[in-house]
């Protein structure tokens, strides 16, 4: 039996992937983290108060629940615990290692996706949060969209293909994380593209409008503005692909309440959002719909058609676009927004130019995406 560590994108593989089967996940975190934020599938054991204190009672009074003929992966907020949960539990006869960084490292996880249905699109998910982003390519030339803090993800992704970035763009001034574009912008000297109704103090910006397009090896990626979520938020084609970013998803639509949570301002915002939907979804059926976020959907790629996605009743946001129905959409809205996403109004600054990154940037956007209207 080993006693290293799981690397975090190795429990995102075998969770998400077919050997999953043989793969426990046992959170040790209080029950109140847990149910606000966890990995697919995992089991809870609250003992995080008692493993602090070398207290392996409960774990141990436990000891039948957990299976012997699966690898273990314990995971605690970062690692400390849950190691010594796996070393007790190896001193026991079971396989089991704890998963490194534990849910901080979770939520740096990104993988890549080539979509076979979508020329020239790599899809990167990040499983711990809920963040899509996309590599738009064609010829030898790549535009980065909504990329995270982390930019080794998409340097990598463009050197595996001998691509060169050539911009980056954000959909939208994202208040769920810390957009990486300034950075990777800066690192390789390429425009940084964004609408102006969402660039705060930026200087370094690029603005883009309705019906612009970005130069991308002989194709472009043609600016379709979409606000609501936020006032400056824009999907891209490319193709016959459309980058919906935070306007819709696949379940869902973006919230309209993280610029002003005044009820006329949300009104105001949401009826935005219904024209900028019925828009969108006033494409050709074949349009395949790539979203900025996703919830629980276990499909990689995250993708589907818009026949799919207006078929489908699992969007009664976009429903009531589809019958016109602007009065219960709103109100649907209204009624039915959750909790904002973790730190969002600092986040904001940040990516509105308007406050500095700290030295913990990357602990403030953990935990569960709250960017869908319900």
């Amino acid at each position: 039996m080993s006693n290293t560590n799981f690397e975090p994108s190795t429990v995102a593989r075998r969770v998400q992937d077919d050997d999953a089967e043989d793969l426990y996940v046992l959170d040790v975190r209080r029950e109140e983290d847990y149910e606000e934020w966890q990995i697919s599938d995992s089991t809870n054991l609250p003992i995080y108060d008692e493993l602090l204190e070398f207290d392996y009672s409960s774990l141990e009074d436990n000891l039948d629940e957990i299976p012997k003929d699966e690898e273990i992966a314990v995971v605690c907020v970062g690692g400390i615990t849950s190691a010594r949960a796996a070393e007790f539990l190896r001193e026991h006869g079971y396989d089991a290692e704890s998963i490194e960084d534990g849910m901080n490292g979770w939520g740096r996880v990104h993988r890549q996706y080539d979509l076979d249905v979508a020329d020239g699109v790599v899809q990167v998910v990040r499983p711990g949060t809920g963040c899509v982003s996309y590599l738009v390519h064609d010829e030898d030339e790549a535009v980065v969209v909504d990329p995270t803090q982390y930019i080794d993800e998409y340097l990598t992704v463009a050197d595996e293909r001998n691509l060169d970035i050539v911009g980056v763009a954000d959909t939208h001034a994202h208040a769920d994380h810390v957009s990486g574009a300034r950075r990777l912008s800066g690192e390789l000297d390429v425009p940084y593209y964004l609408h102006d109704d969402d660039a705060g103090e930026l200087e370094e910006v690029v603005e883009i409008e309705d019906g612009d397009a970005i130069s991308v090896g002989d194709r472009s990626l043609d600016v379709v503005y979409t606000p609501g979520h936020t006032p400056g938020s824009v999907s891209f084609e490319f193709g016959d692909a459309l980058l919906s970013g935070d306007t819709l998803f696949l379940r869902s639509v973006g919230r309209p309440d993280l610029e002003d949570g005044d009820e006329d301002a949300v009104r105001e915002a949401a009826s935005e959002l219904f024209d900028s939907l019925d828009r969108l979804t006033d494409r050709d059926d074949e349009t395949l719909v790539l979203p900025g976020h996703f919830s629980d959907e276990e499909m990689r790629p995250l993708a589907t058609n818009l026949e799919n996605l207006q078929e489908e009743t699992t969007n009664e946001l976009l429903s009531y676009v589809e019958a016109d129905d602007e009065t219960a959409f709103v109100e649907t809205i209204v009624e039915s927004l959750a909790d904002e996403p973790a730190n969002y109004n600092e986040i904001k600054q940040i990516n509105w130019g308007k406050e500095q990154p700290g030295g913990d940037v990357e602990s403030l956007e953990l935990g569960p995406n709250n960017c869908a209207a319900n």
